[in-house]
């Protein structure tokens, strides 16, 4: 078997009951080569992680749970987790401050302002609730410090020892498969299920096996092998299925390489990709500090359970359902973008691809610049000197958190070369957005120790916090000045990040290119000032004595980097990391929070707040309701993304969540962030369908608005939802292929919930957020093979009536009726008889509620 379907094995034999997890689904694990993609087995993850976009809305959940089962005449006490559970508090961050001094202590500050109502709730939750671990802030983002420090890679409980494993409420969670531990990133609605003692269910799947062979280039970083693999994996198509690593090439790569391969695979849309423990690992383990009889108990372990992988025994390499061989030594710097990160672009062709960027009629890639105007220069005055802004100018560049502080390889390079640029007399223009937001301290730690990070200070790349910041948004206005000279001049304005995700419009409503980049490239670019530039022939810049400085005069050796990463880095920085752990922060320790049972809501929160999901707990299942007479709420097209559904970034002052904050007495600046307020059913069903790139095709251009059919007018889609509901007409929605793409964010399903509707029918569907409306009670409806709505001539402004029969089952056919008179068919997605009992119960949250 493959190294990571022995852990799913393992696990449901230690795990069966009979009941959740039965003995037929331990031998159709066993029988993995001929029932891969055919069966479903459950599995129970050793632990859960949650971070606080979607820990908040988890543990909001769990305190109304228990005022629900109080209101039953149950013991609320009784409501805990069963599995153990750690919730990061560190993940977003706001960035109020750029610039030195304190940077770091005044947007912590800030934050812990901000949020301290939510930080009150996090450590009442930490107070009252049983088997829940909180991991104060100023600490670090939950996936990096889930690879950190959460990680046990073996489990030993009262001497009984097993298999780490984890799911994680974010879909970076899959960077601990790099250290050997079977995990992945599942939605919000899922991980409570799990949380109170339900499996996760899924499909028996298929294991791709990708062999890595040959050498990298010495200019190749980390970040170029991640997006050299991301672009093989997509062409091979491993959606849905497990990625497995093995090859001479594997033992090449250090554990940091390997967590950041693994961190990238929610990119190629793989569940995860699995790292099987190694000698490598184990050496890492030791330079972290974990204990040596510790390190010889889990090596006997691991040998003796045969989940040790053994480079003398590669002749004996589990059998795949497929191969996929890559070639390291064939692997050159690339950047991606400028809209997808799965769109490649070698940095020796950068220049020339962005010129055909402009060319290219608007779509994924172009930009539609007419020829007379691809050359424009648009001066602007800013801090009392003039600069000239141009096609492929960049105003951002951000080191952001969620890739590359697993690697301390890549942004050391990128403080050597930031080292080396300073000292050649290279600056960075005061305009552009520059920032460096590690996930974790140990971050902040390393390039301190190493002497590089006042050079990238004195570039701009000041460290502004630990969390999630420019990737989703959470930027600072660019100056007012730089603004006004783009929109004038119509420029195609860039901004260069080291992170995973370059949705259009998300880093700035202006910053219209987005190119994903390692960490010295972001310098790099930075430096430059302009992606429009090819570094072999043309210098970054001027430096002392007028002398032209190349990108190759600055860019670290892998030798300079290897001495300092053993130097200053490994030992020292877990070192701290372990200590900080045990400290706490004085902030956190202060803070005072309620120790009752049930949470004391208040009425005037505008962060937390009592939903109404259990207000109607079902004490047995029901049989679905019919659907009569649906309006369609919202009409879309491919590829609409859970940030679509449900944004994560800053609320726009003309939206339906912004006119409730007002009416609140806040004001804008307090409006902070929809990810920052999902305990707050009420804002977050207000930020629904809210993202300004939303295309309703009922509207004809982005925007977050529909058509209200009874009135014809045109309105927010929640207030056209609130008439909706006032009117008792309920909606549906029609979208097109892949609907629910991206991070698996619970209110993308609880959402569309709360506004009422009631069913989706789209072309295909993400996996988990499939998963995630079942899990909430909507009903997921795929139209049958080679049908869409222009094929079936619908035009979205019917209404629609579905019938569902007494007993439902997987994957049956349902008829769709419509107020023009056409009848057409469409599949209800439920893959097994569980989802339908969770879909009969109002969800799988009433499903577990009941339990109590």
């Amino acid at each position: 078997l493959p190294y990571s379907i022995r852990v799913l094995f393992e696990s449901s034999i230690r795990n069966c009951d009979g009941f959740l997890v039965k003995e037929t689904d331990a031998m159709n694990i066993l029988d993995w080569k001929t029932k891969q993609s055919n069966v479903e087995v459950p599995f129970c993850p050793a632990r859960v992680v949650l971070q606080d976009f979607t820990g908040i809305p988890a543990m909001v959940d769990f305190a109304a749970m228990r005022e629900a089962v109080r209101s039953a005449g149950g013991d609320p006490v009784k409501v805990n987790p069963a599995c153990p559970t750690d919730l990061t508090v560190d993940h977003s961050l706001q960035i109020d401050f750029s610039k030195w001094p304190e940077t770091v202590l005044k947007n912590q500050e800030m934050e812990f302002g901000r949020n301290r109502e939510r930080l009150q709730f996090f450590k009442w939750s930490s107070k009252v609730f049983k088997n829940i671990s909180v991991i104060p802030p100023e600490t670090g983002m939950a996936h990096q410090v889930n690879l950190e420090y959460l990680s046990r890679v073996v489990f030993e409980v009262k001497d009984f020892l097993y298999p780490d494993s984890v799911v994680g409420t974010d879909s970076h969670t899959t960077m601990v498969n790099g250290l050997g531990i079977l995990g992945w990133g599942v939605g919000g609605i899922e991980t409570e299920a799990v949380m109170l003692g339900m499996p996760v269910t899924l499909t028996l799947p298929e294991v791709v096996g990708c062999e890595l062979t040959g050498t990298a280039s010495p200019l190749a970083t980390s970040i170029d092998i991640v997006l050299s693999i991301t672009k093989h994996l997509r062409q091979a198509d491993v959606a849905g299925k497990f990625v497995e690593f093995f090859g001479s090439g594997v033992s090449q790569l250090s554990v940091a390489d390997r967590t950041t391969i693994a961190n990238m695979c929610p990119e190629y849309g793989a569940i995860l990709s699995f790292f099987p423990v190694d000698n490598v690992t184990l050496k890492h383990l030791k330079h972290t500090g974990f204990d040596k009889a510790k390190l010889e108990v889990m090596e006997a372990y691991l040998k003796a359970v045969k989940l040790f992988r053994n480079d003398d025994c590669s002749s004996r390499e589990p059998e795949y359902s497929q191969v996929v061989q890559i070639s390291l030594s064939s692997i050159v710097p690339y950047v991606s973008g400028p809209k997808r990160s799965q769109d490649r672009v070698a940095v020796n062709n950068m220049k020339s691809d962005f010129q055909a960027c402009l060319n290219e009629k608007s779509g994924v890639k172009g930009f539609q610049i007419a020829v007379e105007k691809q050359n424009d220069i648009v001066p602007v005055q800013y801090e009392g000197n003039e600069y000239k802004l141009s096609h492929g100018c960049i105003v951002i560049a951000a080191v952001i958190s969620c890739t590359n502080n697993c690697n301390p390889s890549v942004m050391l390079a990128a403080g050597l070369l930031a080292k080396k640029a300073v000292e050649a007399g290279l600056v960075v223009k005061p305009y552009i957005r520059t920032s460096l937001s590690p996930g974790s301290g140990m971050v902040t730690h390393y390039l301190s120790s190493s002497g590089v990070l006042p050079y990238l200070s004195k570039l701009g790349f000041e460290v502004v916090g630990y969390g999630c910041s420019t990737c989703v948004g959470n930027t600072a206005p660019l100056p007012e000045a730089i603004r006004n000279a783009i929109k004038q001049g119509d420029i195609i304005a860039c901004g260069v990040l080291s992170g995973t995700k370059n949705f259009e419009g998300r880093l700035c409503d202006c910053v219209r290119a987005n190119y994903l980049a390692s960490p010295p490239l972001v310098v790099a670019y930075a430096i430059a000032g302009t992606v429009r530039i090819d570094f072999e022939t043309e210098p970054l810049g001027t430096g002392f004595n007028g002398k032209s400085i190349y990108l190759r005069d600055i860019w670290p050796t892998r030798g300079e980097l290897h001495t300092v990463e053993e130097e200053c880095v490994i030992s020292s920085m877990f070192k701290e990391l372990k200590e900080k752990m045990e400290k706490g922060n004085k902030r956190w320790n202060l803070l005072e929070a309620p120790e009752s049972t049930l949470f004391p809501w208040d009425l005037k929160s505008t962060y937390i707040r009592c939903p109404s999901f259990f207000d109607k707990l079902a004490k047995e299942p029901v049989s679905p309701q019919p659907i009569e007479n649906a309006h369609v709420l919202l009409y879309l097209g491919d590829s609409v993304t859970t940030d679509h559904i449900s944004p994560a970034g800053s609320i726009a002052r003309s939206s339906a969540a912004a006119k409730y904050l007002t009416n609140k007495g806040l004001t804008p600046r307090e409006f902070n962030s929809y990810g920052a307020r999902r305990g707050n059913d009420a804002v977050m069903t207000r930020g629904t369908f809210a993202n300004i790139k939303l295309l309703n095709k009922f509207i004809g251009k982005p925007a977050p608005k529909t058509i209200h059919f009874p009135s014809g007018q045109t309105l927010d889609v929640f207030e056209a939802a609130e008439l909706y509901q006032k009117e008792g007409i309920p909606v549906i929605i029609l979208a097109g292929k892949k609907y629910g793409l991206g991070s698996s964010r619970d209110w993308a399903a609880k959402g569309p919930f709360l506004l009422g509707v009631k069913a989706v029918l789209a072309e295909s569907y993400e996996k988990v957020h499939r998963s995630q409306l079942i899990g909430i009670g909507i009903v997921p409806l795929q139209f049958l093979p080679g049908e869409n709505p222009s094929t079936l001539g619908l035009t979205g402004r019917e209404q629609f009536s579905i019938l569902f029969p007494p007993e439902l089952s997987p994957g049956m056919t349902l008829d769709i009726k419509t107020s023009t008179g056409k009848v057409f068919s469409a599949i209800a997605l439920f893959e097994n008889d569980m989802e339908i009992t969770l879909y009969k119960y109002g969800g799988s949250l009433n499903f577990v509620a009941r339990r109590f």
